[in-house]
């Protein structure tokens, strides 16, 4: 139960009947979900959902909530997720759960955007405790980590095999100097053949929700 949960509470609380929804992956996104799929099934909400990994999707059927494509559901009201790190201009890092790509693309359907971090994610500069993740085509991943010129490393499962994501392509975790331009950063990434998302979520976040360590809730809008 996500009673005393108010994180999560608070990511569900402006949810309402007829909505199409997008949700996070991550673990503060799974409290989310929790807590939205009580709160459907307490007040019989009708709701679509869109997820942006298939971890996310099979709790969110498991809930009872609907669940379907981006392509069948069309824009969405409202989209919920986690970060890795936000600096104080609500720009992140995101995607140590590998669903970088497809939480962008959600984001960018959705009308209104929330964050859920932990008081302990927020930092001066994005860098500081995250890296940047990069998801690559497999055969471009060399090339991508040379051409980036940031040190970075390619990640690997808990196995010591290569880590896929859900789309069946390798991540490079790379190191962010203090002086990087973000900016700039982002839109070389994006014109670079071989890279098919990165964690970098500039202008994405509408709000964050913060929890500190006694479990307080603050709100920060752009």
């Amino acid at each position: 139960m996500t009673r005393n949960d108010p994180l999560a509470e608070a990511a569900a609380e402006p949810i309402a009947s007829g909505m199409a929804v997008g949700l996070g992956t991550g673990r503060a996104a799974s409290r989310g979900i929790v807590a939205l799929g009580e709160r459907a099934s307490r007040e019989r909400l009708d709701l679509r959902c869109v997820a942006t990994s298939r971890a996310s999707q099979e709790l969110a059927r498991s809930l009872g909530l609907s669940v379907g494509t981006l392509e069948e559901i069309g824009p969405l009201d409202y989209m919920f997720d986690g970060a890795d790190e936000v600096d104080p201009l609500l720009r992140m890092i995101k995607g140590r759960g590998g669903a970088m790509t497809r939480e962008k693309i959600v984001a960018h359907a959705a009308r209104r955007r929330v964050y859920l971090v932990q008081s302990a994610k927020l930092s001066t500069r994005l860098g500081q405790t995250a890296p940047l993740p990069i998801e690559v085509q497999a055969d471009r991943a060399s090339a991508v980590l040379t051409e980036v010129g940031l040190p970075g490393t390619m990640r690997r499962a808990t196995d010591g095999r290569p880590y896929l994501t859900d789309g069946g392509h390798p991540v490079i975790d790379v190191a962010l100097a203090a002086d990087v331009d973000l900016a700039q950063l982002a839109a070389r990434l994006d014109a670079l053949p071989g890279v098919v998302g990165h964690g970098l979520f500039l202008n994405e976040a509408d709000e964050v929700l913060v929890e500190d360590t006694a479990g307080h809730v603050t709100r920060h809008s752009r």
